[in-house]
């Protein structure tokens, strides 16, 4: 789930990201994010969110994370390959990679659409999972969400490939809410993990004014705020080029 989490809201730059850029078109629109990172009201780090300009109606989607609380640290490097069809969006490879306290490790993900097979290499353990339409990684599938939530779709459903198995989210509207970060005031749509217990709660304000980027994710474990997400700056660059999914 941390890393499901980490793919919602997180993103680090030493750049002033401004935020006078010209508003994004689609979710697929490349950007910059900057996110701190905090556990409850300790601050553990950084972390940064990148999407380059795509081409062929091929994209990679990007992350970096630096964190750490007195002796302990935790950095990861995460990148995303997939591409863009009349379905939405079609994972290609996910690699993921883990430095810090404790042991490190890594995960690849080939998502092989023309074998119908999935293989997952997690901490050393290979698997293969069967290739279904609508399943993605943990990262790009950000981005279907927030074009779902572009498209005004009901059904905030995803599968997702995570820790050699396929995990299931879904998520519910609460509705619209202001939240104000570093004296900036978002207008957002506040959103909610669907799950069959209240001993985990996870709650993300996406803007839609931004083409519903996150700009809060928070945590909740037994009613405590473990993780809080808060972005602190971003930039839209170029809009894409017009393009046919295929």
């Amino acid at each position: 789930m941390r890393t499901f989490l980490y793919s919602l809201a997180l993103p680090l730059l030493s750049l002033s990201f401004g935020t006078t850029a010209a508003q994004p078109q689609s979710a697929l629109t490349p950007f910059e994010a900057d996110y701190r990172v905090m556990y409850g009201d300790i601050g553990l780090g950084k972390a940064h969110f990148s999407l380059p300009q795509g081409k062929d109606n091929y994209y990679e989607y990007l992350f970096t994370s630096e964190l750490s609380l007195l002796i302990l640290s935790d950095e990861r490097s995460i990148k995303s390959k997939f591409r863009l069809t009349e379905r939405g969006l079609e994972p290609m490879v996910f690699n993921h990679q883990r430095t810090g306290t404790g042991p490190d490790f890594s995960e690849q993900v080939a998502f092989l659409k023309d074998k119908s097979i999935v293989r997952s290499n997690y901490k050393g353990e290979h698997v293969e999972l069967p290739f279904t339409d609508k399943l993605f990684d943990t990262m790009m599938v950000q981005l279907q969400f927030r074009m779902d939530l572009l498209a005004g779709s009901e059904k905030l459903e995803y599968h997702m490939v995570k820790d050699n198995e396929v995990d299931e989210y879904s998520f519910k509207r609460v509705g619209p809410e202001a939240i104000t970060i570093d004296g900036k005031t978002y207008n957002t749509l506040k959103l909610e993990v669907i799950r069959d217990n209240n001993k985990r709660k996870t709650v993300v304000w996406m803007a839609p004014e931004l083409a519903y980027l996150p700009v809060r994710m928070t945590h909740f474990e037994k009613g405590d705020k473990q993780l809080d997400v808060q972005l602190t700056g971003y930039r839209f660059t170029q809009t894409p080029a017009a393009v046919s999914a295929n």
